[in-house]
């Protein structure tokens, strides 16, 4: 079991701990991650260098893999092993699948001996902006140059989506692959929709006309996690950026004077106290976490619940066997600039080559492994969550939550969008999603929502200390 992520879950849990670390205790990671010697790690490497070993990977060296063992699991990590030693079959090489990330890794960070690659995720992920600013992450240019294993012609950063380039910077420099591309929406079971003969709505009116007709049958419209207002603020940010455009999101992590004040975040914010008004929020879900409201989704006693496409991974221990996971958009606001085809989508889970690995140079190569089709499909058919690699579902006998996240990820094409300003500015974060919190429960009006969202942009804005970053 995992608690909440961000751009996907993981990374909203990455917007948490590593503002938390940065707060507390980043400074001494930071310190202690410069102090390591550099005489214990070599890189690796020193094969003649080819189109097929691009880092020239000595076959007998030793792999140290770490893999974050959390909502996906580590069976994948093991698949892309067994790549990497076909490829290197006089390799040794170490799994660790673990929670504590941090815990167990902050250590050999420490003494200059870190693992040769890390899924670095969840609630205790090494702060990734501490190690970068320290220089302890290996730059991943030569990786997204090297030539793709599917195709010598095509250059990794060719075979990607667009976004993993996006996401990968950090302060100029690709350090971070982020491997997973989340796709976000309202997630419900397709079996009882069929059996009542109920489709997910595409303008607001005929969604409210839907919620009606759900409460009537005894069932709640809409379940979230309230102790995470993260998941539900991605729906207000959905309906907004549709209404008013991508420029919405783009001042919003730009922060923009009055980015939150655009009448497009108004009505998306008066759409979310018209759920709760109504009626049509399931009693109780402000309270609980993830796991519970999801569980009682699961149980049928909510229609829709949003949530990113590792959902169905995560609930299989729970959900019935004949339980058929479907994402679909949320509705269209009255005036939207963008069709309702179209959703957030971020790319997540982000793998890391320590900079004093002793085989970095394996490292690389493991994760141009992973962004093999055969890597990248295997994730896709043991997660059911697709990944930045292109077309590498394709052909797969997918389940409902896979093939449903691909098909709302095709079909929005140009304009699914993106947000970063919750891992640009970390300790936004909690503090605005807990405005949220307040706005879903009508606790606040939209009025007092933008009021206070704004000043909290505000507020970062004017920090001395706040990195600020532009959006195009």
């Amino acid at each position: 079991m995992t608690t909440p992520h961000n751009l996907s879950r993981r990374l909203f849990l990455q917007r948490a701990a590593v503002g938390t670390l940065l707060a507390t205790g980043g400074s001494t990671l930071l310190a202690a991650c410069a102090s390591g010697s550099d005489d214990s790690a070599s890189g690796g490497g020193g094969a003649d260098k080819t189109a097929e070993n691009p880092f020239g990977v000595k076959s007998a060296d030793p792999l140290d893999v770490v893999i974050f063992k959390g909502g996906y699991g580590d069976e994948y990590a093991k698949f892309h092993e067994s790549l990497y030693k076909k490829k290197f079959p006089e390799s040794t090489i170490k799994h660790t699948g673990t929670t504590e990330i941090t815990p167990q890794l902050q250590p050999r960070f420490n003494g200059g001996n870190p693992p040769d690659v890390i899924d670095n995720s969840g609630a205790k992920l090494l702060p990734v902006s501490t190690l970068a600013s320290s220089g302890q992450l290996a730059d991943l240019t030569s990786l997204f140059d090297a030539s793709s294993i599917d195709d010598a012609n095509v250059k990794v950063k060719d075979s990607i989506e667009p976004i993993t380039l996006e996401a990968a910077d950090l302060g100029g420099k690709p350090l971070v692959l982020n491997y997973v591309l989340t796709v976000y929406g309202l997630w419900y079971d397709k079996k009882t929709f069929a059996e009542k003969g109920w489709e997910p709505a595409k303008t607001w009116a005929d969604f409210l006309t839907l919620c009606e007709t759900i409460k009537k049958s005894g069932m709640a419209p809409l379940a979230h996690q309230g102790k995470y207002p993260y998941y539900i603020g991605q729906v207000l940010l959905d309906m907004a950026v549709k209404h008013g455009g991508q420029d919405v999101i783009k001042a919003i992590d730009s922060l923009e004077p009055n980015a939150w004040m655009h009448p497009s975040i108004k009505a998306a914010a008066e759409a979310l106290l018209e759920l709760k008004k109504k009626g049509y929020i399931m009693q109780g879900t402000e309270g609980l976490d993830h796991i519970q409201s999801q569980t009682a989704w699961n149980q049928g006693k909510a229609a829709f619940i949003p949530s990113g496409s590792w959902l169905e991974n995560e609930q299989k221990p729970v959900a019935p066997k004949d339980f058929e996971t479907t994402v679909t958009f949320t509705p269209l606001l009255d005036g939207a600039k963008l069709p309702v085809e179209c959703t957030e989508i971020s790319a997540g889970e982000g793998f890391i080559v320590p900079e004093k690995a002793k085989n970095k140079a394996g490292g690389l190569e493991y994760l141009r492994i992973m962004m093999s089709k055969e890597g990248a499909g295997k994730f896709t058919e043991l997660t059911g969550s697709p990944t930045v690699v292109k077309g590498a579902a394709e052909g797969l006998k997918l389940s409902p939550g896979a093939s449903s996240s691909g098909a709302l990820l095709k079909s929005g094409g140009e304009n699914n969008w993106s947000t970063y300003f919750a891992s640009w500015y970390s300790t936004m974060n909690d503090p605005m999603y807990s405005i949220v919190g307040e706005l879903v429960a009508a606790r606040i009006t939209s009025d007092e929502f933008q009021k206070r969202a704004q000043k909290l942009a505000d507020d970062t804005a004017k920090d001395p200390k706040t990195v600020k970053r532009t959006r195009s």
